[in-house]
């Protein structure tokens, strides 16, 4: 009877380890560690990680404002060992609900990665800007895309 207690209690905590592991929170840094950006963050949380290609993925930014933001625009960059790889732009609005009030506030941002992205490290810059192109915060994070693929997808 203890053997199979014990199995089970294993197995609900490889379970735990499992799914902890697919939402991690990631090491944050500012642009310019001087600045005093008006948006500050506490962090982001990334949705599976490492990222798979060909699937979603939720990047989650947790934020705070002291002034109210009624527009803006996302700017992101992506590289690889130093090497930019990839630039959009976002409008605020479409990821986050505006006006965005004094407050704390979510920004999430979902992205599909094509299955020929290379799997490896990546850094994500992001710039936020409001309705008058004024820098509110620039942040950026490492992430990984993983090396495994589904074999349902070859």
């Amino acid at each position: 009877m203890e053997a199979i207690q014990l199995k089970l209690i294993l197995s609900l905590f490889v379970s735990l380890l499992l799914l902890a592991s697919s939402t991690l929170a990631v090491n944050v840094d500012y642009c310019d560690k001087s600045a005093s950006y008006d948006v500050k963050v506490q962090g982001v949380e990334i949705s599976p990680n490492p990222v798979a290609r060909g699937k979603p993925a939720t990047f989650s930014i947790s934020a705070s404002t002291d002034e109210a933001i009624s527009r803006g625009k996302l700017v992101i960059d992506v590289s690889s060992f130093g090497v930019h790889i990839h630039t959009e732009t976002h409008d605020l609005c479409s990821e986050t609900s505006c006006p965005v009030f004094a407050n704390d506030f979510l920004n999430a941002h979902f992205q599909v990665l094509p299955r020929f992205t290379p799997p490896g490290s990546y850094t994500l810059t992001m710039k936020m800007e409001d309705e008058n192109k004024n820098l509110l915060t620039c942040i950026g994070f490492g992430f990984q895309i993983g090396f495994a693929t589904d074999v349902a997808d070859s």
